[in-house]
């Protein structure tokens, strides 16, 4: 973790709050050769996201919507796409790693929902396990992940298919 933002006996001491929210944002690149990975579900589909990690746009919304709520930056602080270390990252152990820092300063997941915007693939199919994965990651029931998907309409880039964008909102409450 980052030491700028990571300094446990702050977080304990200083705290002043129940609960906290914070949001979420990501945006990846439509390419050929890549899989299409979503809330750490690989998806069948003739293009993939591109980016350092797995390029997951959920996930790392998510990730983002969390570090947020407590007050840790962003996910391109923590885990930087100039450090090889994450070249090629499964999102979901990254996002797993997020709620260990979390916990660490006495907040658990309140509840996480999150949109996915997607010309195609159709996302429906694939919601449920993406739930359950997130959950997982995170160490919270699946009854506090909510994961919906939507198209823009066939307008802007993700209407023309060339990329797939995620947002997310995390509320963060006292363990």
């Amino acid at each position: 973790m980052h030491k700028e933002y990571y300094r446990k006996d702050f977080y304990l001491e200083e705290r002043k709050f129940g609960m906290r929210i914070g949001i979420g944002y990501d945006v990846h690149k439509l390419v050929e050769g890549r899989k299409l990975i979503v809330g750490g579900v690989e998806i069948e589909h003739e293009t993939g996201l591109l980016g350092h990690s797995d390029a997951d746009v959920l996930v790392h919304a998510i990730m983002d919507a969390m570090l947020g709520a407590a007050s840790m930056g962003d996910i391109g602080l923590h885990f930087p796409d100039t450090n090889e270390k994450y070249k090629n990252a499964n999102s979901l152990r990254l996002l797993a790693e997020v709620s260990e820092f979390v916990h660490d300063i006495g907040y658990s997941i309140g509840n996480i929902d999150a949109t996915v915007i997607a010309q195609r693939p159709a996302l429906r199919p694939y919601i449920q396990k993406m739930r359950e994965k997130i959950a997982e990651a995170v160490g919270t029931d699946i009854s506090r992940v909510n994961i919906k998907a939507t198209t823009e309409e066939r307008l802007g880039f993700t209407g023309r298919e060339e990329g797939i964008s995620a947002q997310a909102v995390c509320l963060l409450e006292d363990a």
